[in-house]
C-alpha cells in the first residue's frame, strides 16, 4: 500500500510543480514572508509569535488551492474515471492525495521558517534562532492545521463538480468558521469570557501550544475518519 500511496503522491507533486501559478505563488510567499519581512524585523522576527504565526497560517491558503483540485480537478479534466479504474486501492488514492497536499503546505512552511533566519540574522548582525517552544509549536501547529484543512478540502472536493466550486465552498466555509468563532465568543456570558481570558494569560506558552495542538489533532482525526468513510470508488464512478 505504501508503494501505491507514493505513486499518487508523486503524481500529485508533478501536477503541483507543473502549474506556473503554483510556482509563482510559492516564490512570492517565500520572497515576502521568508525574505522581506524578516529583513525588516531583524531579531524581532524570531522573538515575535505573530511573525511565526504568519508562516504557519498563510500556507493554509495555498493548501486550499491544491486540495480543491484533488478530486474536483480530476472530474473537471475527465481523468477521474481513469484514476479510479487503476489498480490503486481507495485508501491509496485518498491518503496519497491527502499526504501530497500536507507535504506541500508543511514543506513550504518549514522552508520559510528556515530561510527567514538568514535575512533576520543579517539585520540583527548576528546568528538568530527561534525559541525552542516557538519552533516546536510552529512545526506541530502548522502540521495539524494543514491536515485539518486538507481533510476538510477532500470532503468538499469529493462532491464538487468543478475546482472553482470547491474553492468557493472552502473559502466560504473557512470564513464561516471564523465568524462563528468570533460571534460565539462574543455571546458567551461575561463571567465565562473573563475566566477564559484569565486562563489564557495565566497559562504558559507550552500549555497553550499543547491545548491548541490537542484540539487540532482531535479535529484532524474526525475529518480524516469522515473522508475515509465517504470515499467510495463506486459512488465516484456513478457521479
Amino acid at each position: 500500500m505504501l508503494t501505491d500511496i507514493s505513486t499518487v503522491i508523486w503524481k500529485e507533486w508533478k501536477e503541483f510543480l507543473g502549474q506556473r501559478s503554483t510556482l509563482l505563488s510559492m516564490l512570492f510567499f517565500l520572497a515576502v514572508f521568508a525574505g522581506l519581512l524578516p529583513l525588516q524585523a531583524g531579531e524581532r522576527w524570531v522573538d515575535s509569535p505573530l511573525s511565526v504565526a504568519n508562516l504557519v497560517f498563510v500556507p493554509l491558503f495555498f493548501v486550499l488551492t491544491v486540495i480543491a483540485d484533488s478530486f474536483a480537478g480530476e472530474r473537471e479534466r475527465h481523468t477521474l474515471d481513469t484514476l479510479l479504474a487503476s489498480r490503486l486501492t481507495d485508501r491509496a488514492i485518498l491518503f496519497g492525495k491527502l499526504t501530497a497536499a500536507v507535504s506541500y503546505g508543511w514543506g513550504l512552511t518549514m522552508v520559510a521558517l528556515l530561510l527567514a533566519l538568514v535575512p533576520a540574522g543579517l539585520k540583527a548582525g548576528r546568528v538568530v534562532a527561534y525559541p525552542p517552544a516557538t519552533l516546536l509549536g510552529a512545526e506541530f501547529l502548522s502540521l495539524f492545521a494543514i491536515v485539518l484543512v486538507s481533510g476538510g478540502g477532500i470532503l468538499v472536493s469529493l462532491r464538487a463538480a468543478t475546482v472553482r466550486q470547491a474553492q468557493q465552498t472552502l473559502n466560504v466555509g473557512l470564513l464561516a468558521v471564523g465568524v462563528v468563532a468570533i460571534v460565539g465568543f462574543a455571546l458567551l456570558p461575561e463571567a465565562w469570557r473573563e475566566s477564559l481570558h484569565e486562563a489564557v494569560f495565566a497559562a504558559s506558552t507550552a500549555q497553550l501550544l499543547l491545548a491548541a495542538g490537542a484540539l487540532l489533532l482531535a479535529a484532524d482525526v474526525v475529518l480524516i475518519a469522515l473522508a475515509v468513510a465517504r470515499f467510495r470508488r463506486s459512488r465516484l464512478v456513478l457521479d
